[in-house]
Formats: structure tokens, sequence, C-alpha cells
């Protein structure tokens, strides 16, 4: 009995390190120890591991000592992506296997009872890794279409651990998987659906546009939730690029379905979501709703509902576009870069506080429900518009019609988002919500009036500097669509109508010019 090394991948955020998997037969009381840093579920490999090599056929060391170690040992290891790496480095130690031929492959599959071949999470970054070392990876069937994802990767799918191991004896068994890069199409409603609403649907295209935060404000069935579905149908198609990475958090989270690079995600958390599920977390972390909404759209509806440590949580991911999430052990970062869309009703009660519609709460329980939400990450909100109620002779009109309206309307918004983004991604190669603040005081300078508009205005409103940066950024985004190069007093004008908050009865009036 001898020794034989080969390869695994870890899984630490989005990061697969390497893991040699070294085992070493050797006589002695039989045992079968696993060491560096093995969590429960990969400790269990022992007996998945000698079921399936007896189970397959070969033969299992059991009158000997057998140590594996996953090296380095000071990486924490988890779940039972070992299993195949752990079983393969046994048969050539047991010299059941030429150990030569281990050293430069890697495998990453977790093992049934029987030998087969299990799908692990994670499979689209641990061959991207494999692949820029290059080795060729070995993974379960499950895992074939996104191991095969990223252009670099060489994965070969296997349903059996007799199937790996005629492939290490006689070679060209196992053939390469095939790239087959399909993108799905980014799914949401259309604004044909909504009725009127000029403001709100403006709001939404400036949104989409820009990459900016949007609040929708209004009592309840008015269509804040329609427009919100509206949003990831708007915006033009994912990159190469951008799929893939949104593919590799969606296969970190067991969420990618058939190696198919996803759409524009829209996530839509319910109010009793707790910090780790919004955000990620947990001892072994995951990516949240956050990171799962990365390059898309994060819809929070009933806003002051969700817990208020809750929300508090987003205001650094808002800015930044990912999330650092530390334990004692690790420290990882899932990236964040969502688009985040809320909803909200005027009240608790759901009424129309200052319309024409009697409302039942007290102004203390009303500023209260609006306290929830606090100014700093109100100051994160780029645009706020109001849904007031659809008046009956629109929602009649729409009715009597026999022929439904084409979504010309849909036509027209698309193109000038596409149009829109094309020239902020040309001047600086980002939406104009992504840019800092040296880049947007370069970028987003307004002409004399505009500026002496926002001046004035910003006094009045009591604009933080955050406020003010924000302001100037949609107000490119205005200037965009108009495909100006210059910010003018109506664009200014514009941004700043979006962005007067919401106030409850009672609340004192914002700060004047003095």
């Amino acid at each position: 009995m001898d020794f034989a090394a080969t390869w695994g991948r870890a899984s630490v955020g989005m990061e697969a390190p390497p893991v040699r998997v070294e085992a070493h037969i050797t006589g002695g009381l039989p045992s079968f120890n696993i060491v560096g840093l093995a969590e429960t579920a990969v400790r269990e490999s022992r007996d998945r591991v000698r079921s399936a090599i007896i189970n397959s056929a070969f033969d299992y060391p059991k009158d000997y000592r057998i140590t594996v170690n996953l090296a380095p040992a000071d990486l924490p290891k988890t779940g039972g992506r070992f299993d195949l790496a752990i079983a393969m480095a046994i048969l050539g130690a047991s010299r059941q296997l030429a150990a030569e031929r281990l050293d430069g492959l890697e495998f990453l599959a977790e093992l049934s009872l029987e030998g087969r071949l299990r799908p692990v999470r994670g499979a689209l970054i641990a061959a991207a890794a494999a692949g820029q070392v290059p080795r060729p990876i070995i993974v379960a069937s499950g895992n074939s279409l996104e191991a095969a994802l990223p252009e670099q990767a060489r994965a070969f799918p296997a349903a059996c651990l007799t199937d790996v191991v005629k492939h290490i004896h006689d070679g060209h068994v196992l053939e390469q998987a095939p790239r087959l890069v399909k993108t799905a199409a980014n799914q949401g409603g259309s604004l044909a659906e909504v009725r009127g609403h000029h403001a709100p649907k403006r709001a939404l295209i400036i949104a989409a546009a820009g990459g900016h935060n949007l609040l929708m404000h209004g009592p309840p069935g008015t269509g804040k939730t329609l427009l919100a579905r509206c949003l990831p149908s708007l915006l033009p198609p994912l990159s190469s690029d951008e799929a893939l990475a949104v593919a590799a958090v969606h296969s970190l989270a067991g969420r990618l379905d058939d190696g198919i690079l996803p759409g524009r995600p829209f996530r839509a958390p319910h109010h009793s979501a707790t910090a780790a599920a919004l955000v990620g977390g947990g001892s072994d972390p995951m990516p949240g709703e956050v990171s799962l909404a990365h390059q898309g759209v994060l819809f929070l509806d009933e806003l002051p509902e969700f817990a208020r440590s809750v929300l508090e949580n987003l205001r650094e991911p808002m800015e930044s576009g990912n999330v650092v999430i530390a334990r004692a052990k690790a420290r990882v970062e899932f990236p964040a870069a969502f688009q985040l869309v809320a909803a909200m009703n005027p009240c608790p009660a759901g009424r129309d506080c200052r319309g024409g519609v009697t409302c039942v709460c007290p102004a203390d329980a009303l500023r209260r429900y609006q306290s929830r939400l606090s100014a700093p990450l109100l100051d994160r909100i780029d645009l706020q518009v109001e849904v007031p109620a659809v008046p009956v002779e629109v929602l009649a009109e729409a009715s009597r019609r026999e022929i439904e309206p084409h979504n010309e309307e849909d036509t027209e918004a698309r193109a000038l988002i596409a149009r829109a983004r094309q020239i902020a991604c040309e001047r600086q190669g980002t939406v104009n919500a992504r840019l800092g603040p040296k880049a947007t005081e370069q970028i987003c300078r307004p002409d004399a009036a505009g500026l002496n508009l926002l001046e004035r205005a910003a006094a009045r409103m009591g604009l933080s500097a955050r406020g003010w940066h924000r302001t100037l950024r949609v107000a490119r985004t205005l200037a965009d669509m108009r495909e100006s190069p210059r910010i003018g007093r109506e664009d200014i004008g514009e941004a700043l109508a979006f962005r007067e908050h919401f106030r409850a009865p009672g609340s004192p009036p914002p700060r004047s010019d003095g």
C-alpha cells in the first residue's frame, strides 16, 4: 500500500480555491481518518466513499489504516464536494489506479452509496478556476452544462465512479462537455398593461436608463407591483460577461437551471425575510436576495413592513455593489449590483391619507409608520414617485376596447433606454447610477441655469452631499435620454421633482433658503 494525491475545489464565497486531496494507506489498526479542517458533511464522506467503492466492485482496503488529508489545513472544507476526489485518491493509493495519472486532474462530485455521481453547488465557479490552471475537471453529469460555460474550462461529465476509473485507465472514455451558451430572455410585464400613470411610467423609464433606485408610494391596487414587474423587460439583455457573473451566483446558490445563463433577475422577497436571507450569511456564508438580484431588480413590496434592522443592511450594497460577510473563520464577498425598486402604502391602513379618502390612522401612527424608513436609506433612493388611484373613466375606457393596443409603448421605451445606456457606457463604461463622487463632478456638470436651480433647491430641500450627487446623476441620465452632451435646467428640474420626499401630515416642512 502507498500514497496518492489528486485535486478538488473548496467553496469560499465566489472563489473556489484548490484543495490537494492526499491519501496514505499503511499498516496498523483499521481506520479511516479525514484531516484538514473538514466539517461534519466532509467527515461523513468516509461512509459514502467506502460504500461507493465496494458497490462499484473495487477493493476497499478495510484491513489498513487510511488517512486522507485535505490541504491546506487552515482552509474550511464543507459539503460532499470532495467525495469523488477522496475515492480516487484511495484507489490510487491502493494501486488500483496509476497514481501518477491523478495529479493532473480535478474531481468535483458527491457520491451516492451505489457509486453514482451527484451534482454539487458552485460547479461553474470551480470549473472556471480549474480552467485557469489549467487542469481538466471531472464532474457529475448533472453539472455538465454549467461546468462547460466558462470559456477556458475543460469539463468531463460522468455518471458513476466506474466510468471515472475507466477513463483514468483507458483514457478518452469520458467526452468533454460541449459549451452550449444559451441565455434566457428578460422576463417581465408590459407597460401597455398599465392604465394611466404617466409620471410613474416616466420614473420607471428613467430608472431603467440610468440604473437608478426607485420608490413608489400610493394606495393599494393602483399598479405599483405591476409597474415594478415591467422593469426587467425594459432593461437591455445581459452581456456575456454579465450573464456569466449572474450564473456564477445562481450556481453557488444551487439555482442554475440546466446550465442556461439567466436573464435579468427579478427577486421579490417577502417582508418577513431576515437579514441573512436578504444580504446573505450563515455559518457557511451563502448569497442572499441582493446577490441573487445581481445585474437585475430587487423588488421590496410593502417596504415599511420589513424590519428596520433588515433594511439598514441594504445601505452598503446599494453604494458599493457588493456584500462583505465576515465570520470567525472566513470573510467572503458576493456581488450585489442590483437595482432597488420599492413600493409602499401611504399609511398602515393602506389609504391615501393626503387625498379625498378619510384615513383612520392617527397622525402619530402615520409618522411612526413612515419613520420605519431611515433618512440614510431614503437618501440612497434616487427617484420617488406617487402612484395614485387610477380614475374610473380610464378603467372603463380600457374595458370598452375590443382590441388590445400593441406594445408600441414598450418598444419605444426599450429603444430609448438602450440608447441612453449606450451613451453612458461609451462615455464612462458603466450606468450613471454607478458613478463615484469624483466622476460625478466631472461628468455630470450642469449649465449655469441648471446649477443655479440646484443650489436654490438644495438649500430649500436640505439635500445632503449624497443627495446632491444622486440628483446630478439622474439629471445626467435625463440628458442622455435627450442625447444632449450638456445637463440643462430642465434636466435638473425633473430630477429634483422626482426627489421630493413624501411627508406625513404634521411633519415639519423642508428647510427654507433662510
